[in-house]
């Protein structure tokens, strides 16, 4: 069981602690405002109305004792960039952090953030995505230009294998899985036949992955 600290408790942070508090990790969930933390209290194994941007109070909390941090304060960008500066300096090995956009995401790296994630460009993405694509189920961009989908099998698929396909020469991607009804193939071999309203989990290009996603 891995230990977790969450700071900033809106609907991201919320979240992300109580679904690994739900994983039956130990999360500690720190907010400034007294109601959200009464809110999750509980749903988490610790919830503290505590200030993330001071270093004594942060101390006094045991946080270097934490694997992993994420600070998900929102609106208040000093206070996301300050709170993340403190969990690095005082210990806390792999700092999580919500950024609003490339500028502000650039500036937690610098102060010592290990991951930057953009949760609402990234559902955007993802949703945007879905919408001009009736057979895309779901999206998740990886790196700039890299990605996966999950695509429902067209006609053109159906009834062949992914040796007769050779979707990796054609658009350059890489079947990861076929999802069957119920049953997943991970990691699929050649032979593997695609059938009516079967579900491919492909990664790569967005050049590749939108010809895919017409073909």
């Amino acid at each position: 069981m891995r230990q977790f600290i969450v700071v900033g408790l809106g609907r991201f942070g919320t979240s992300v602690a109580t679904t690994l508090a739900n994983k039956e990790h130990d999360v500690l969930a720190i907010d400034i405002d007294e109601e959200k933390v009464q809110e999750i209290s509980n749903q988490v194994t610790h919830a503290v109305q505590a200030d993330a941007t001071s270093e004594e109070t942060l101390q006094k909390l045991g946080v270097d004792e934490f694997d992993i941090a994420i600070v998900a304060i929102g609106s208040n960008i000093h206070g996301n960039i300050l709170a993340t500066l403190v969990l690095k300096e005082l210990g806390v090995s792999h700092v999580v952090v919500k950024a609003q956009d490339n500028l502000h995401g650039k500036l937690l790296s610098k102060v010592g953030a290990d991951k930057v994630v953009y949760p609402e460009r990234d559902m955007g993405a993802r949703v945007a995505n879905n919408l001009v694509s009736a057979n895309v189920l779901d999206y998740i961009e990886l790196a700039p230009n890299y990605s996966i989908a999950e695509l429902i099998a067209s006609d053109k698929l159906t009834g062949k294998s992914l040796k007769e396909l050779d979707l990796r020469s054609k658009f350059g991607v890489n079947v990861l899985a076929i999802k069957s009804n119920d049953d997943v193939n991970v990691s699929p071999e050649a032979e593997a036949v695609i059938n009516a309203n079967d579900v491919l989990v492909v990664m790569g290009q967005e050049k590749g992955l939108s010809q895919l996603k017409h073909y």
